[in-house]
């Protein structure tokens, strides 16, 4: 394996012709690439920043074997990889003289990868996250539901969702992928959020899901303010976008939950989400490309 096998482009259009099959192939691993390349392909390039996207691709005898992408500042994201995939594209990120400030993939690759990164470039990778994906299988609705109901957001309901969005990027600890605004305006233009509100109109919580993209959707984010947890506002409004996906036609719905928190990984399982894999976020500290 050699740096060179990987090459790497700043052309979204030429990426996804070349690697829109391979990431086709498994919407669920590869849950992200598909979604974030659609929002830049539909949003710009800039949809995630002021600075221009990089992508990047492994072929061997004629075949994509693997791909990776980052949306500066962002950590580089990687689809599954060998160890000996993982240390080249060390190798040819180094060359490249490209910032890395972290990894997220699946957990056996961000591992790779980040010893990878310590060889080639210095420093050490800390763990940052343990995620597991989640898809689902039978949806079991929770019983008894809280009061209210489901409603889908709505132009009105725009400061709203900017302000739950900082809230829950701010929970979860990490940078925000998108300006909240942006993203606001973005998912009301796609239906792309539900509120679970109280009989007397009340937004108690929210979920989102990502576009359809190769037949599945992701479920993200779900957030209900601190004060008004331990209610059933999570789990009935995850139900509630799982089932309005199920009857649009779609039938891969994907999500990711934080390992830390069982309490939602619980929920999950309840509803009918089964894992899929283990992922893992690491933060690469004192190499000469850290940002």
């Amino acid at each position: 394996m050699r740096p060179d096998d990987w090459y790497c482009t700043q052309d979204l259009t030429g990426f996804l012709t070349h690697a829109g099959g391979f990431l086709r192939s498994r919407p669920d691993l590869h849950t992200v690439a598909l979604t974030v390349t659609e929002t830049l392909r539909t949003s710009g390039l800039r949809a995630y920043g002021d600075e221009a996207p990089v992508f990047g691709v492994l072929e061997l005898g004629g075949q994509v074997r693997a791909a990776y992408f980052r949306t500066p500042p962002y950590r580089l994201n990687v689809t599954p990889l060998t160890p000996d995939e993982a240390d080249a594209l060390a190798a040819h990120l180094v060359a490249l003289g490209h910032s890395v400030p972290g990894v997220i993939a699946a957990r056996e690759t961000a591992e790779a990868f980040a010893a990878a990164w310590r060889r080639h470039a210095g420093g050490r990778g800390l763990v940052r996250q343990r995620q597991r994906l989640y898809r689902l299988g039978n949806l079991t609705v929770p019983r008894p539901l809280p009061a209210g109901r489901a409603r889908l957001v709505g132009k009105e309901d725009r400061e709203q969702l900017i302000r739950w969005y900082g809230e829950f990027v701010d929970a979860v600890g990490d940078h925000a992928a998108r300006n909240a605004a942006g993203w606001a305006d973005s998912r009301i233009a796609y239906g792309g959020v539900t509120f679970w509100e109280r009989e007397d109109g009340t937004p108690v919580s929210m979920a989102g899901v990502t576009p359809v993209v190769a037949g599945q959707v992701r479920v993200a984010p779900v957030y209900t303010p601190a004060q008004l947890r331990g209610r059933g506002y999570a789990g009935a409004v995850t139900a509630a976008v799982s089932r309005a996906v199920l009857t649009s036609g779609v039938r891969e719905i994907l999500l990711f939950t934080d390992l830390a928190n069982p309490t939602s990984n619980s929920l999950y399982q309840r509803i009918g989400y089964r894992a899929v894999a283990d992922f893992a976020a690491y933060d690469f500290r004192g190499s000469r490309d850290f940002l």
